[in-house]
């Protein structure tokens, strides 16, 4: 563990009764200062990490380390660490002063220190001048400012946040993304952020953890994460693709839909069956005769920045198309793409459990 380290897991397992681990021998490593996301579907685990890390619940096996230190059985009370929740949790009879300065009057702290505490909180937020404002009177980007001053208030090392911008309109919660991922830059704390939005996960994070069934399929940086999938879950859960199957049959040379392109990808078996992704993105409208592949339009969308439009081949493969370009439903139409659109995965390629470590 090096000293940027804060947080580590190491091989733990979350079970309840004899149900199937809601987290599977799982190992990572949390950097001091980076804000990341932990991103999946319902179930998947994210939030059980986000619990053990708060200490509310136990691992079942393995260990958890802070600081270098082991915190299996350390209380949350005695953890440098505050979670922010879905719902803010915040006390609805109190304004926001004393909600802000619940924890430093539980610590017993004295009354000037908990003002200037409070007054810097609030000033980090930018609810300057709300501190005698009622709860309910406030907006729904106000109250999470809110709880997250609540929570910085006490100096964590490291801030959970569990799905806090849920509950908000897409517009607020757009700007709420912005304003988080600055407030982590001027803290200069670790977040650990918990989302099913791929969007969201992929505007906000230094580096994005995708879990499924209790795994982690995947870490890395947002762009690595999108450009090299490990696996057909990450490739489908993060954004759309396009994946067909196909046959690496040489180093940078994949065959799929019957043909042969160049590609970029190399390390492969000669003539190993594999699977191709191409984002829709990645897919440029052009003539049947001047496309790499020849498509028949079934359907269109207009996205509003773009048309997403559907498609297949003479095989039925289906394909998904996002261009400014339009296109007429039942027309004949080529798709053009680079050899760096191409990304190449194995069939077998296993879940990579803490891929955190082997940076």
């Amino acid at each position: 563990m090096n000293n940027k380290t804060i947080i580590r897991f190491e091989q733990v397992t979350k079970k309840y009764d004899d149900d199937l681990p809601v987290l599977d021998n799982v190992s990572f490593e949390i950097e001091r200062g980076k804000f990341y996301t932990l991103l999946g579907p319902s179930g998947c685990g994210k939030t059980t990490i986000l619990r053990l890390i708060a200490g509310f619940t136990e691992p079942t096996s393995g260990t958890i380390y802070f600081n270098g230190k082991n915190i299996n059985h350390v209380t949350p009370n005695k953890r440098q660490v505050n979670t922010v929740f879905q719902d803010y949790a915040l006390f609805p009879h109190l304004n926001v002063f004393e909600n802000v300065a619940f924890g430093l009057r539980i610590k017993k702290m004295k009354k000037d220190i908990i003002e200037q505490k409070v007054k810097d909180a609030l000033r980090f937020v930018n609810l300057s001048g709300y501190e005698q404002r009622n709860i309910q009177e406030m907006s729904g980007g106000q109250r999470q400012r809110v709880a997250i001053a609540r929570a910085i208030v006490n100096e964590p090392e490291v801030l959970l946040l569990d799905e806090p911008l849920s509950a908000l309109d897409l517009k607020l919660r757009t700007e709420m993304q912005y304003e988080l991922r600055e407030l982590q830059r001027r803290l200069g704390i670790t977040f650990i952020f918990v989302t099913h939005d791929q969007e969201e996960a992929l505007a906000m994070s230094d580096e994005i953890f995708v879990l499924n069934k209790g795994k982690i399929q995947q870490s890395g940086t947002p762009k690595d994460i999108y450009d090299e999938p490990v696996n057909r879950f990450v490739a489908d859960f993060i954004g759309e693709s396009n994946i067909v199957a196909g046959k690496m049959i040489q180093d940078y040379l994949v065959e799929f839909v019957g043909k042969q392109f160049e590609c970029v990808d190399k390390g492969f078996a000669p003539n190993e069956d594999v699977e191709v992704v191409i984002r829709p993105e990645d897919l440029e409208i052009t003539t049947p005769e001047k496309g790499k592949l020849k498509v028949y339009v079934d359907s269109q969308l207009f996205r509003g920045v773009h048309y997403e439009i559907c498609c297949y081949d003479k095989d039925g493969n289906e394909w998904l198309v996002h261009s400014t370009k339009k296109a007429e439903v039942g027309d004949e139409i080529g798709l053009y793409f680079e050899p760096e659109a191409i990304h190449v995965m194995r069939l077998e390629e296993n879940s990579r459990i803490g891929v955190a470590d082997e940076k």
